[in-house]
């Protein structure tokens, strides 16, 4: 064995792969926006309708800056993402969406007063800096910042994507198991567990034996020494 593979240093190269790949997992760059042009503090999957959420909320001034993507239901169609603050449905929305009309990206806000009624209005709440781009695969994004209640933890989100625009509104969507789950909330304030009292002296020991430890330690500790055994048997 060569001075470069001591044992301290195969230590270290397998700290440095699990940090390499906690810090990926992390990581928004897997959900890459179309144009990209923006960088956010969280991001997410949306479970439906292929579709993604960048966001960032800044409870300074009670305000929530996001990006929505996902692909219309047709080349022509539109896509919408909208915040209900008294409910979880359609009706009530808060409505952004963003269609193509005479070749450009447009957004137009939509306050769905009920399922019967999408009229283009002014929403319940500020919006501002609002702007929609599409790329080559078909995939269209909806930039904008909402104001939102101070001090809010969550909000109900409600996404949806569309066949295309008629009547200068915009044509109904699909009701299929997709389309009607594409609801939920947002978390924006991630709320920690509570920290549980520290056991008494008394306590610790009626824990444990006289040969045991902590077994995290004792997982972590077996966990390197397996690591480093392998790596220096294949060596």
């Amino acid at each position: 064995m060569g001075p470069c593979t001591s044992p301290s240093l195969l230590l270290l190269l397998c700290l440095s792969v699990i940090l390499i790949s906690a810090t990926h997992a992390t990581d928004c760059s897997s959900l890459k926006l179309a144009g990209g042009k923006k960088q956010y503090s969280n991001c997410t999957e949306l479970p439906t309708l292929n579709s993604t959420l960048h966001f960032t909320y800044n409870a300074t001034n009670s305000s929530l800056s996001i990006a929505f993507s996902a692909p219309p239901s047709k080349p022509n169609g539109w896509i919408a993402w909208a915040v209900n603050p008294t409910g979880t449905g359609m009706a009530g929305a808060q409505t952004l969406l963003a269609f193509k009309a005479n070749g450009s990206m447009v957004v137009k806000t939509y306050n769905i007063s009920s399922y019967s009624s999408i009229v283009e209005g002014k929403l319940s709440f500020d919006v501002w800096d609002l702007e929609a781009e599409s790329d080559k695969d078909g995939k269209m994004v909806i930039y904008g910042s909402v104001k939102v209640a101070a001090s809010t933890e969550k909000l109900n989100q409600v996404w949806q994507v569309g066949p295309g625009m008629a009547d200068g509104g915009p044509m109904k969507h699909d009701f299929g198991k997709a389309n009607l789950a594409a609801v939920g909330e947002l978390q924006l304030v991630e709320k920690l567990s509570p920290a549980a009292p520290s056991p008494s002296p008394s306590t610790q020991a009626s824990e444990k034996g006289p040969n045991s430890g902590y077994w995290v330690s004792g997982i972590n500790a077996g966990f390197w020494i397996s690591g480093l055994i392998s790596l220096l048997i294949l060596m």
